[in-house]
């Protein structure tokens, strides 16, 4: 059986006060809903391939 993800909720959003925040990009291919995974040098969609690299 697959582990369980725990939380997954936590993972893209944070409560700052009484507002919610994103933690990580929106996809600018995909648009809104589709999150940018982050990795030590870039930042990938997992759906379309959009790819950024940091600097």
């Amino acid at each position: 059986m697959a582990k369980a993800k725990g939380d997954v909720v936590s993972r893209f959003y944070e409560i700052k006060g009484d507002k919610v925040v994103r933690k990580r990009k929106f996809c600018p291919r995909c648009g809104e809903g589709v999150f940018l995974a982050e990795h030590k040098d870039r930042r990938t969609c997992g759906k379309c391939g959009y790819t950024e690299f940091k600097k």
